[in-house]
């Protein structure tokens, strides 16, 4: 017993004896006594019980709270603000594109930029002490365990804002008395640690709201906000900040949306609990009775906010994209910070390590609140989406059996990606016709399918050309071949051969022998280095000689940065999506830094990109591309179709950008359909890229890079060479016409001139070529060339020679039977035509025509015919009779045929000296000359040497 109680029993024993002094009392001073005896002994005991059930209660307690670690306030801030928070995700130029999908949507928000109204609601609503308590309100408390233990309909909770942090951020959702000690006790600790207004602040960020008008989960006030009422959380009215204030009692139950984000039928729960809120606003004093009124008749359900679509619901592809690009990047930073000899490590191990850092990443990306910020333009990612809408240039849908007997339907599908090439930012990709949520295959990023002949620039022509093997006017001979140590035929997609090509015609009419030639040039090693530095995923053996035709499989993302390559002077830059991720606060989390390779010199890549100029013209494969477009630009790149055309490929790059476009059926049984609406499948691809191509540009024509060209780089010159060795012409090979200029590599330019023709005679018959004898003729042969260099180790190289190269002469004599010629039969005159039957022998060079003045058996030679074929010869028909005779190639001729006698027959002969001088023309007569000019092929060696110096 203390001091004090003992004062205040002396003071009431005193006031005792003076009543008991009185007479009016002492009548019943016996009765009194023992009352005030049995008082005092009751005074007595009841303050000891007091104090031993206070001892008692205090012993209870701290056994509750025994096992409760003395947290730090460090320790206690870190879980107080360690909350789930949405990340967003931006477009280029910061356009918000919207938040990556969590279970909870939350975003964090200062008290500053929190309505006072908002602030003031929740205080009177849920601790109307909070700015006078020390973390806890013993009569709430004792009220609320009062209520708890009588089992009270009526539960007013008895838990400060500071219990409730505690609760939602540290303990568990037990309920117990264990856990309700812990709470008080770290509620009045943390009272010692944070301000007021940092736990207010925590709780407003904290707090769950239930659903916003998308239906999904909210927490803390600034989603609250704009998920119920579209606004942020600073520009709360008082019947918006008291309705939301109402909702942490019960978030679902008072939500006035549904799961799928429609609006509750009944709302009056939550309009009821507005309504008490709205009270103790007013009790509290913190609005006046007209606010308090007009906030009375608000008309919440008026106001609600409009459903908002998610990002993963309006751009499924992107977002997923996103966030597969970003977990990626973040592991990969991860394992660099901490695991220095990740490469050392077994494979087994290396997956595990990197599935953990993954996680991590996808955590920290899902909860922390990132702002990721992409490479994508808006605008243009947009337009390529409605660019592929086109059905009509799309196959027809086929099906399948899946895995689980089930029949699928399948549509045609696209794939698409745009990268800017010095940078390697990706601005736009199309991953396939419908975006539809939960179909996030990407074509464009994951989809790895064999590139077809599109890979022949990137590993035959221009690996060739970086070692001086070839140059674009150097010929690859498209003849037939076989790949190496098999007896299997490289087929070319017509089956047929074209001859003597240089190497820019052979890629421009994607040729696949010379492709394989090129290949076969460069040393396997070097060929393989330069797949890997492209970024390609190879198998440990690859490339094979099937590779330049597109026996790789890769994705269009992949493919289409190694165009890139070339645009970029011969220097890989790795393409990327993500540019940075930053915290809430601005902390710099992840920054992309480049990844750049050197591959090919600038010779080579300008020499590679000016080959493929000619794809998109002349007799190119993409040539009728640029008329698709709706702007010009310097466009350089290369069509492919992988085996079966199951696959079918247009990638181009200009010096701005690279665009890859790929069309196909998901599972790979079914091939592309040769025709449809009219175009072929590589006419439709390329019009798919060219609507692609132009979507983009009137999005954004800076980007498309229509006023720029390639620029030649130093190194670079114009050279004429002998088309048929590439060596500088020699006067034989400028009278031969077979000179071609074209660029070279200043490094690879040919020294040696060329020495491999001599000049000869030839003939022709039944249209082939041959060496003419000793004996033949003079006027039935032609000057022409020998060759007397090995050309692609041909022994007859003339069925290959190309049009402009018909007057070389092949190694192998004409024919000769021995034999001379027996007599023409069928020899007629009609009008001014003079016909005869073809020889039959085999070695006949040609026809002498013999005439005679009518009535006259003086019959001249007038003139020849060279060659066989040709049976037939325009005369006089009127005044002279003819005869005709077969030459062969030893210069035997045959007997005179029967004669054709002229019209005017009967007549007086015309004075012979006369037509001699007016009609008979010489050998090379105008008549004769315009003959032989219907029979021999035009030359077009000065287009195709216009065409060849496509550097203009």
């Amino acid at each position: 017993m203390n001091m004090k109680e003992s004062s205040i029993i002396k003071k009431v024993k005193m006031l005792s004896r003076k009543i008991h002094e009185l007479k009016i009392f002492r009548r019943i001073g016996i009765t009194y006594q023992v009352f005030w005896n049995l008082f005092l002994i009751g005074l007595v005991v009841g303050s000891m019980s007091l104090f031993f059930l206070g001892g008692t209660a205090a012993g209870y307690f701290a056994s509750l709270v025994k096992d409760e670690p003395l947290r730090t306030a460090e320790e206690m801030r870190d879980r107080i603000y360690d909350y789930a928070e949405t990340s967003q995700v931006f477009f280029d130029n910061d356009v918000l594109l919207g938040e990556l999908p969590t279970d909870v949507e939350r975003h964090q928000v200062s008290l500053d930029d929190v309505s006072d109204h908002l602030k003031n609601a929740i205080i009177a609503t849920e601790d109307e002490y909070f700015y006078e308590h020390d973390g806890i309100v013993p009569k709430a408390i004792m009220r609320a365990t009062f209520q708890e233990f009588a089992n009270s309909s009526l539960q007013t909770g008895g838990s400060t804002l500071t219990q409730q942090l505690i609760k939602n951020q540290i303990l568990t959702s037990e309920v117990s008395f264990d856990r309700k000690a812990t709470e008080i006790l770290l509620a009045m600790r943390l009272e010692h640690f944070l301000e007021k207004d940092e736990i207010l602040e925590a709780y407003l960020n904290i707090v769950p709201f239930g659903r916003n008008s998308s239906g999904r989960q909210i927490a803390g006030a600034q989603a609250a906000s704009r998920g119920i009422f579209g606004v942020n959380a600073s520009e709360l009215s008082i019947p918006q900040a008291a309705y939301i204030a109402g909702l942490p009692q019960s978030p679902f139950g008072y939500t006035p949306f549904l799961q799928n984000g429609a609006i509750k039928e009944n709302l009056d729960p939550g309009i009821n609990r507005m309504r008490t809120v709205l009270s103790r606003m007013y009790d509290g004093g913190y609005i006046t009775e007209e606010e308090y009124e007009d906030a009375l008749a608000y008309d919440v359900s008026e106001h609600f906010a409009d459903p908002v679509t998610a990002p993963i619901e309006k751009y499924p592809y992107l977002t997923n994209e996103v966030l597969r690009r970003a977990v990626n990047v973040l592991a990969d930073q991860t394992i660099k910070e901490n695991y220095e000899n990740f490469n050392e490590l077994d494979r087994e191990e290396q997956t595990r390590l990197r599935n953990r850092a993954r996680d991590e990443a996808e955590a920290n990306l899902r909860n922390n609140g990132y702002r990721i910020h992409t490479t994508i333009d808006k605008d243009v990612y947009l337009a390529m989406q409605d660019a592929v809408q086109n059905d009509h240039l799309f196959g027809p849908v086929k099906q399948h059996t899946n895995a689980n007997g089930e029949i699928v339907q399948q549509q045609e599908e696209v794939g698409a990606i745009l990268i800017e090439n010095h940078t390697g930012a990706i601005k736009g990709f199309v991953a396939g016709r419908d975006e539809v949520l939960g179909n996030e295959f990407n074509r464009a990023t994951q989809a790895k399918r064999q590139n077809g002949s599109t890979m022949k620039p990137l590993l035959a022509y221009a690996p060739a050309m970086e070692i001086g093997a070839i140059q674009p006017g150097i010929v690859v001979p498209d003849t037939p071949a076989t790949y190496r140590g098999t007896s299997t035929p490289i087929r070319n997609f017509d089956r047929n051969h074209l001859g003597l090509l240089s190497a820019r015609e052979s890629l421009a009419r994607s040729r696949n022998v010379p492709a394989v030639r090129a290949y076969n040039m460069v040393p396997h090693e070097q060929a393989r280095q330069t797949l890997l530095d492209y970024g390609f995923e190879i198998p440990a053996d690859a490339p094979y000689e099937s590779s330049p035709l597109g026996a790789i499989d890769v994705t269009v993302e992949q493919n289409t940065n190694a165009y890139a390559t070339f645009a970029n002077g011969g220097k890989f830059v790795e393409s990327y999506m993500i540019e940075k991720i930053e915290t809430a606060s601005g902390e710099l989390v992840y920054e992309h830094e480049p990844v750049e390779r050197e591959i090919f010199s600038p010779q080579t890549a300008y020499l590679t990109i000016d080959i493929m100029r000619d794809v998109l013209r002349g007799v190119g494969t993409a040539s009728s591309l640029p008329g698709r477009l709706s702007f010009s630009s310097d466009w350089a790149g290369k069509t492919g179709t992988s085996s079966d055309v199951k696959d079918s490929w247009f990638v181009a790059t200009n010096p701005n950008v690279s665009l890859g476009v790929w069309i196909g059926y998901d599972h790979q049984e079914h091939r592309i359909e040769q025709t449809v609406g009219g175009l072929r499948y590589g006419a439709r691809t390329q019009q798919i890229w060219a609507n692609i191509a132009n979507a983009a540009y009137h999005q954004n024509a800076e980007l498309m890079g229509t006023g720029k060209r390639f620029e030649r780089p130093d190194g670079i010159v114009s050279r004429s060479i002998c088309s048929l060795t590439g060596l500088l012409a020699s006067k034989m090979c400028q009278d031969a016409g077979l000179v071609k200029t074209d660029l070279f590599n200043a490094k690879f330019v040919p020294t040696k001139t060329d020495d491999s023709l001599e000049s000869g005679r030839y003939v022709t018959i039944n249209g082939t070529n041959y060496k003419a004898l000793a004996d033949t003729p003079s006027e039935f042969t032609e000057t022409g060339f020998t060759i007397s260099a090995n050309i692609a180790n041909l022994t007859d190289i003339s069925s290959y020679l190309p049009d402009n190269m018909k007057n070389i002469i092949p190694d192998k004599d004409a024919p000769n039977n021995g034999k001379t010629p027996g007599k023409l039969g069928n020899i007629s005159l009609s009008g001014d035509t003079l016909s005869w039957s073809k020889h039959s022998d085999s070695d006949i060079v040609g026809y002498r025509i013999y005439r005679a003045s009518n009535g006259s058996t003086d019959f001249k030679l007038h003139n020849h015919v060279r060659g066989n074929d040709t049976t037939s010869f325009t005369v006089n028909g009127k005044s002279y009779s003819y005869y005709v005779t077969a030459v062969d190639s030893a210069g035997r001729e045959s007997s005179a045929s029967s004669v054709a006698e002229g019209t005017n027959y009967k007549s007086e002969p015309e004075d012979d000296s006369k037509e001699e001088t007016e009609e008979e023309p010489e050998d090379d007569s105008e008549e004769d000359s315009e003959e032989e000019i219907e029979e021999e092929p035009e030359d077009d060696s000065e287009e195709e040497e216009s065409n060849s110096n496509s550097d203009e």
